[in-house]
Parts: C-alpha cells; sequence; structure tokens
C-alpha cells in the first residue's frame, strides 16, 4: 500500500494522476498540493468527493517549504510524484521567474527529502522540449538542447536530479513526456480554448498557421504511464512517453473543429507565430513500452470528443474564463 503526494496536483495532469491512483487497489492515500486554493468542478473534476482516501493541501512550493516538510512529515509518502513546474514555452519575460520554481525550489525539495527515509520513490515530470526541435523521435540519451528559458530550467532540474541519483542515491525517476491534453486543462491551452471557441461561436487564433509539430496524448495515458513507473521502472531510470507520430497545431486544431462538428475554417483565424517556438517536438517511447508494457489507449479522436463532451457539461462556466496566460511566481 503506497501514500502518494502529487506536487502540483491542482493541475490536470496531476488531477488525472490522482484519479487513476484512486482506482488503485494498493492506494492507502493521495494527497495534492498546489499553489492555488482547489479549482472548481470544471478543472478538479469531482476529484476525491466522498473518498476518505484524498486530501488536497494549499502549499506555495517557492515560498512555503516550511509547510511543505511538515506535510511530508506527517504523511510520510512512499511516493512522490511532481508535476510542479512553471510551464509555459513564452519564457523570455520575467524568465528568472522559471529558474526560481524549476531549479532553486526543486533543489531545496530534493535537499530536504534526501533525509527522509519514509520516500521510496519520486518521480520527477520533464518534459520534451529538453531535446530541442529534431527531424526524428528523440531517445532519452538524445542531446539535450532547449531553446527558452523554460526548457533550460527544466534541464537544469533533470541534471540536479541526475547527480542526486549518482552520487547521494537519491531514490527518483524522470519522465519525459510530449505535450498532453485532457478534460480540466487551463484555457490558455489550444485544446480546450478551441473546444469553448467553438462551442460559443468565436475564432480561436492560430498562431504561426499551425505549422508547429507536437505530438499529443491524453492526460490519462499519462497517468498510466506513472503508475507503471512506481511498480516496475529501476531507480534512476530516465524514461520518454507520447504517442509514435507528432501532429501538426493545425490538424490538432482541425480534429478539434470535427469533434465540434463544423468546418475548420469556422473555428480558427491566422495569427504571427510565438517567438522563439521549436518546429517539432517528437520522443521515441520504446523504452517504457518495451521495459514497462505502457501503450496509449485513448486516440486522438476519442481524446478530443472527451474535450468536448467536458466543454458541453461545463459551457456555462468556461465561456467566462480567461484564455491569457498569466505568469506568476
Amino acid at each position: 500500500m503506497n501514500t502518494y503526494v502529487i506536487l502540483g496536483g491542482n493541475g490536470v495532469f496531476g488531477v488525472h494522476t490522482a484519479q487513476y491512483l484512486l482506482e488503485q487497489q494498493d492506494t492507502r492515500s493521495v494527497i495534492c498540493v498546489g499553489r492555488n486554493p482547489e479549482k472548481p468542478e470544471a478543472y478538479s473534476l469531482g476529484l476525491g468527493v466522498g473518498d476518505a482516501r484524498y486530501e488536497y493541501q494549499q502549499i506555495h512550493l517557492v515560498y512555503e517549504q516550511d509547510r511543505l516538510f511538515e506535510l511530508f512529515d506527517r504523511a510520510k509518502p512512499e511516493i512522490i510524484m511532481n508535476f510542479a513546474a512553471l510551464a509555459h514555452g513564452a519564457s523570455w519575460t520575467k524568465s528568472w521567474r522559471f529558474y526560481d520554481s524549476n531549479v532553486t525550489a526543486l533543489a531545496k525539495i530534493v535537499e530536504g527529502l534526501a533525509e527522509r527515509d519514509y520516500l521510496q520513490r519520486y518521480i520527477h515530470v520533464g518534459s520534451s522540449e529538453l531535446y530541442g526541435a529534431v527531424d526524428a523521435p528523440a531517445r532519452e540519451d538524445a542531446p539535450l538542447l532547449p531553446s527558452s528559458p523554460y526548457g533550460v530550467s527544466k534541464m537544469a532540474g533533470d541534471l540536479h536530479l541526475l547527480s542526486m541519483f549518482d552520487v547521494r542515491q537519491f531514490p527518483m525517476n524522470i519522465i519525459r513526456p510530449s505535450n498532453a491534453y485532457g478534460e480540466g486543462q487551463q484555457m490558455y491551452r489550444v485544446v480546450p480554448r478551441a473546444v469553448v471557441a467553438g462551442l460559443t461561436n468565436q475564432k480561436l487564433p492560430l498562431q504561426g498557421g499551425g505549422k508547429a509539430r507536437k505530438s499529443y496524448f491524453h492526460a490519462r495515458d499519462l497517468a498510466v504511464a506513472l503508475y507503471l513507473m512506481v511498480q516496475k521502472a529501476p531507480l534512476g531510470r530516465i524514461y520518454n512517453v507520447g504517442p509514435p507520430e507528432p501532429i501538426s497545431i493545425r490538424d490538432l486544431v482541425a480534429g478539434v473543429a470535427d469533434a465540434l462538428g463544423m468546418p475548420f475554417e469556422d473555428l480558427c483565424e491566422i495569427t504571427p507565430g510565438r517567438e522563439g517556438e521549436d518546429s517539432q517536438y517528437w520522443l521515441d517511447s520504446s523504452a517504457i513500452k518495451q521495459e514497462l508494457g505502457w501503450e496509449q489507449e485513448i486516440s486522438l479522436a476519442d481524446g478530443l470528443g472527451r474535450m468536448v463532451r467536458w466543454g458541453q457539461q461545463h459551457l456555462d462556466f468556461l465561456r467566462n474564463e480567461s484564455s491569457e496566460f498569466v505568469l506568476r511566481a
């Protein structure tokens, strides 16, 4: 039986992972930690309602690490999963905030946890952006070539963890997922923004015509990968995880239009591209498939259909939500 603490547990991927863990018979409890109060149902998806094994704690990982370690020492989690990061590709403004959250705060957490004997495994959620733009699927041993302050901060965090494992035997793993999406995702992300735009007869600004190619898979498939790592992964191992082929953002949005039953041209308007955006992210996920038995279960068409149903269910709330990204500490 395991007690899990999920850092960044108020975000879409933390929510889906917590839901999946609560479905497993060997889960003693799940504690989600986020910097904000727990989000409304459109984002939290009713996570943990009526389940005594679930708990939510509002703790800021940069400024309240005393409270965080008080939680750790009370709950004594065997497994900690860390989704928490300042994560946005447009990181050229106030780039130092990305290092505060993704490097300095991480180093403090890991150093403190290294002294706790109850911790059996720390799983760090990395990023496919570490490999930069690629022409072929990147393996875990591919050169790290991040092209933004966000990507550099995530690379530094990964390298710090690897050194902690090599020198101090810190019990960690790293997972580097491709772009994921899922019900409850923030409105500044392309899939939920496209869904709500279509449901409210608005135009989605399609940056650069949607030429960039990325690899999208559903948040539940990411949750399955994380659970398999808990069960089977050798400590110190890094795994990529994502779908076999990338897709252009244009084709992704066209898939949303299909799920909405509307013409693509009615959903989008072309706007200038994002500064410094990489042309293609693409991962080789053969290691996690061969070693841990992971397979993608939710097709893109199925997942986008789920997103449309989520949007329809919560439209009265979502139509008033801002789609602008706000950079916060």
